[in-house]
């Protein structure tokens, strides 16, 4: 992933030696230090910044409270950002599970359309933003979390293999899987969409 720009990764290591020696402001630090770009991480993971910000919160104070557990063989983002991705995907069972029961009387018809901040547009032309965006939401749990480290935060397959719990080779595999599986989302989307042009036009003439 992208190193920080502020703490040195020996910085990094006092900070750690002191949160755990019982010093909250060093913990504090770390926070400081990271908060934004996991905040801006989990919108991408989440796609709903009330999610991220909760979701966010709740990674520090698991960090905090299992910061003894921390192997230190990695860097401390990668182990938050585990973290935080996990409570992401937890959350967002429970959330379906809860919404599967709610649904029951009602119509399910209408998909859920992802509005948090638009995906990282660095390889897309940007009038392309909200399509590639809906085309995420569609995706499985599974191929849009790997495509969130990988395209959007940069992260090395060796991150995402430790994050996800994975071999590298699948790590390799599964992202080949999820970058087809969101080109062909791509493609129907936009094939409904020339789909309703083609209808507004036959309704205007």
């Amino acid at each position: 992933m992208v190193p920080s720009n502020e703490l040195t990764e020996s910085d990094e290591v006092e900070l750690i030696r002191r949160a755990l020696a019982g010093e909250e402001q060093a913990f504090e630090s770390l926070v400081l230090e990271h908060q934004d770009r996991l905040y801006n991480a989990m919108i991408q993971v989440t796609g709903s910044v009330h999610d991220a910000e909760e979701v966010t919160q709740e990674a520090f104070i698991r960090a905090f409270l299992k910061l003894n557990t921390f192997q230190q063989n990695s860097q401390f983002f990668t182990w938050l950002y585990r973290v935080a991705f996990n409570i992401a995907l937890s959350r967002k069972r429970r959330k379906r599970a809860k919404i599967s029961l709610d649904q029951q009387r009602e119509d399910i018809g209408n998909d859920v359309v992802d509005h948090g901040e638009a995906v990282d547009a660095g390889m897309i032309r940007q009038d392309q933003v909200s399509l590639v965006q809906t085309a995420m939401s569609r995706l499985s749990e599974q191929h849009r979390g790997i495509l969130v480290l990988r395209e959007m935060n940069e992260a090395s397959y060796e991150e995402i293999s430790e994050i996800l719990e994975l071999s590298i080779g699948t790590v390799r595999s599964r992202l080949n899987r999820a970058r087809k599986q969101l080109r062909i989302s791509i493609e129907e989307l936009q094939s409904d969409a020339s789909a309703d042009d083609v209808a507004a036009t036959d309704d205007e003439g």
